[in-house]
């Protein structure tokens, strides 16, 4: 049976980051990455999806200039969405066996940033497009506004507030990649 280094008299040795090679390093942040896009993708794609409908039902014939060409953009928006968040998956196939897989997760978290600017872009047109039709308010461009600061607010103001509130209480080694600080 062993006994704790506290009740040895030893102290335990602060915890410094983790052991990993950098191997283990890439495959890790491959694993949090596919969960993370997993959310994204699913919802891109369902709203993708439904836009596609859209130019089907009677009532899209009835739409104006302005409405159509929202929806085409809304359009274009989801289908560029719906490939950064998927690109994952192409560049795994690409890269796999050739040894590249901290390359692999570096390009692949650049596109699924990308995909989720351009998610936010598309959930914003269509909202905008859908309080048009269904109001037809000049009220719908300002309510399309005000979620937009929601979606901007949980998906970057507050995660940059966190940061810097905890900035001075944890500091990563300096040559923990994860930090991007690595030569």
């Amino acid at each position: 049976m062993t006994t704790p280094d506290s009740e040895r008299g030893h102290l335990p040795r602060p915890r410094t980051g983790r052991q990993e090679s950098p191997e283990e390093r890439a495959d890790r942040r491959w694993a949090e990455l596919l969960q993370e896009v997993r959310v994204a993708q699913t919802g891109s794609q369902i709203l993708f999806g439904f836009l596609l409908s859209v130019a089907f039902m009677p009532r899209f014939a009835q739409l104006g200039a302005f409405d159509r060409g929202l929806y085409v953009s809304t359009v274009v928006l989801g289908a560029l969405a719906t490939g950064a968040l998927t690109s994952p998956v192409a560049y795994h196939r690409i890269f796999a066996g050739r040894r590249l897989k901290p390359e692999l997760v570096d390009a692949a978290a650049r596109l699924v940033a990308i995909g989720l600017v351009l998610l936010a872009l598309t959930v914003s047109a269509a909202l905008l497009l859908l309080l048009r039709v269904a109001t037809g308010s000049a009220a719908s461009g300002w309510i399309t506004g005000a979620v937009m600061f929601w979606f901007a607010s949980c998906w970057l103001i507050l995660p940059v507030q966190h940061l810097r509130r905890h900035d001075g209480k944890y500091t990563r080694p300096p040559d923990d990649p994860d930090t991007g600080s690595e030569p």
